[in-house]
């Protein structure tokens, strides 16, 4: 008993003592876009940029690719502080907003830039199997979109298919506000069509991990129609779809959400050891 116990604080010493000693780096403001894409538009060569924090020293780890929230009209892009120091890549990406430019805009900006780091990740000593998508509100909405409808992805001959995991926080599962805003249609009027996540459910998808705020703090309706996404990736078979509701947390629940992210790209990493 003494000789187990002995070997089990010796190995939990040795884990923290290797954490602590693994050092990460961030290269800022890679653009995504091809060289002449930045040269020809001015807005494309400010927006549409991305950020890489990762471990230096360690090979095969995964990564997540973070979209940061503000309805698709402001916000900037920003490496969460409870996704540092987790034996893992963070990409954190700017896209161009309204109403600079209108829908599929930050779609297709949304693709490419994850179209990106499947491309380089291996550059910096990433797994390209171990590729997450998650953001938050907006960003939650890009990222089941991307992740969803497979067109946008295939325009750089990338397959939705080989992301790891999906996991929006907040996100619109119906066609965003903004959407809506841009063609006039009230923000009262829900709508359900390509631009919408729902349009989308399919039985071959990536596993969804869907986060909300409480349901009588949330943005109205944002809890419900997430309940209802994942009713119906489960209706046409997906195999890997959850909710999870933040009692307590309103909209802006990203602090006691992280963990859920850090365990989901955990669990999906080891299934695919």
């Amino acid at each position: 008993m003494k000789r187990s116990l002995l070997t089990l604080l010796l190995a939990a010493f040795c884990l923290v003592i290797f954490a602590q000693s693994t050092e990460y780096t961030t290269k800022e403001n890679i653009h995504y876009y091809s060289e002449t894409d930045n040269q020809n538009d001015e807005y494309i060569h400010e927006r549409c940029v991305l950020d890489v924090y990762y471990p230096e020293g360690i090979e095969d780890f995964p990564t997540v690719v973070w979209f940061h929230g503000g309805g698709l009209t402001g916000g900037n892009k920003f490496i969460p502080q409870e996704l540092k120091e987790q034996r893992m890549a963070v990409v954190a990406v700017n896209y161009r907003l309204y109403p600079k430019i209108k829908a599929p805009v930050y779609i297709e900006d949304a693709a490419a830039a994850v179209a990106w780091v499947f491309k380089h990740i291996e550059e910096f000593g990433g797994d390209p199997d171990l590729i997450f998508i998650s953001g938050h509100s907006a960003g939650g909405y890009l990222t089941s979109m991307v992740g969803l409808d497979k067109r946008w992805l295939k325009k750089h001959d990338i397959d939705a298919n080989d992301i790891a995991g999906l996991i929006p926080f907040s996100g619109h599962t119906i066609t965003h506000f903004t959407v809506r805003e841009e063609r006039g249609i009230e923000g009262t009027q829900p709508i359900v069509d390509d631009l919408a996540p729902l349009f989308h459910v399919r039985k071959d998808a990536p596993p969804l991990l869907l986060i909300t705020g409480d349901r009588e703090l949330e943005m109205m309706g944002r809890y419900e129609e997430n309940a209802y996404m994942m009713r119906m990736m489960k209706v046409v078979g997906h195999p890997d779809t959850r909710l999870y509701e933040m009692d307590g947390y309103g909209h802006n629940m990203l602090t006691p959400a992280y963990p859920l992210l850090i365990n989901e790209v955990r669990r999906i990493s080891k299934l695919k050891d």
